[in-house]
């Protein structure tokens, strides 16, 4: 019954994180910047940060003032981050439809993921005293990975640690953000705030993992995106790199066509991905995520038992079953 007394509520914010997001979206001067920003928001999605919000509050008081718009600010600055993530990336496709930048153009993408960041900060301004300084430390986390991952790794840096650096600023940095800000709303004990934060930088990183993992292995039907995305653009994704440093023969061919030109398109980007799938790269970075579950679900047992330690614990379980 706790559980489902959970479930409920929350369920019920997600709705009002919902329409607010959608009130937010419209609230530009401009109905045609209005239009812009509001097509990722009504395309959906996980909506995985806010739900994080959602229950990071729930160690405090979950029916506090704000909290519903700290939710909010934490996916208006993950939805700010697809916008310039897209460009980078050249994507086509975003949760099933055109990505702003295929749809506007990229300086239309970047000024919109932008306008999202500044909606984002007018209502932290409206929250807890620390929420603004909250935010602006995980937006710049978040610009420094997308920096990073675009300049590549500085010598004598290796490629592998550079990688993890990257993704703990662009994906672990606005999920401990998330679940941080919700702890601070609810008015929840400051210890159990950095807990949170600890599970949020493994549970972030273990995500983009499986992010990975997922672009590699699922359709494009189910990914709502195209496959092979990262192979498309040259990013190297971690069972990229781990066919990099892998003296392994049976890899050759694989690493012959990695090491060709960036961004591989058409045959070489399908015979890439059935070479990925047959490697033992997958079950080795599948074993890396694990790791960082492991850790994520460690630092739960500081939390007090009861049904939203038990939520996140099986969110643990959703990142490491997740196929799309």
């Amino acid at each position: 019954m706790p559980e489902k007394k959970l479930e409920r509520r929350l369920l019920r914010n997600l709705e009002l994180v919902e329409a607010r997001l959608e009130d937010c979206a419209g609230r530009a001067a401009d109905p045609r910047v209005t239009e812009i920003v509001g097509h990722l928001v009504a395309a959906g999605g996980k909506r995985m940060r806010p739900l994080l919000t959602l229950l990071a509050a729930e160690f405090g008081d979950s029916s506090a003032p704000g909290v519903i718009d700290a939710a909010v600010v934490a996916e208006l600055v993950h939805t700010a981050s697809l916008h310039h993530d897209d460009v980078m990336d050249r994507a086509a496709i975003r949760h099933g439809v055109p990505s702003v930048n295929a749809q506007w153009g990229n300086s239309v993408a970047v000024k919109a993921g932008n306008w999202l960041l500044a909606r984002a900060a007018q209502l932290s301004a409206g929250l807890d005293a620390s929420a603004v300084p909250l935010q602006a430390a995980a937006s710049e986390r978040l610009i420094l990975g997308q920096i990073q991952e675009l300049a590549g790794p500085a010598r004598p840096e290796d490629r592998l640690s550079h990688y993890f650096g990257v993704i703990s600023d662009k994906s672990a940095a606005l999920i401990s953000f998330s679940l941080r800000l919700g702890a601070l709303q609810a008015g929840a004990p400051a210890h159990v705030g950095e807990v949170l934060a600890e599970y949020g930088e493994h549970l972030g990183v273990a995500f983009q993992i499986s992010d990975d993992l997922i672009d590699i292995t699922s359709s494009p039907s189910l990914l709502g995106k195209e496959q092979g995305k990262d192979l498309a653009v040259g990013v190297s994704s971690l069972p990229v790199l781990l066919v990099l440093s892998d003296a392994d023969p049976r890899n050759d061919e694989l690493r012959a066509l990695l090491a060709g030109p960036k961004g591989l398109r058409g045959e070489s980007r399908s015979r890439a991905l059935a070479l990925l799938q047959e490697s033992r790269a997958m079950d080795r970075a599948g074993a890396i995520m694990n790791e960082h579950l492991a850790k994520a679900r460690s630092a739960l047992a500081e939390l007090p038992v009861g049904p939203p330690r038990r939520a996140l614990d099986g969110l643990c379980d959703f990142v490491a079953s997740r196929k799309q």
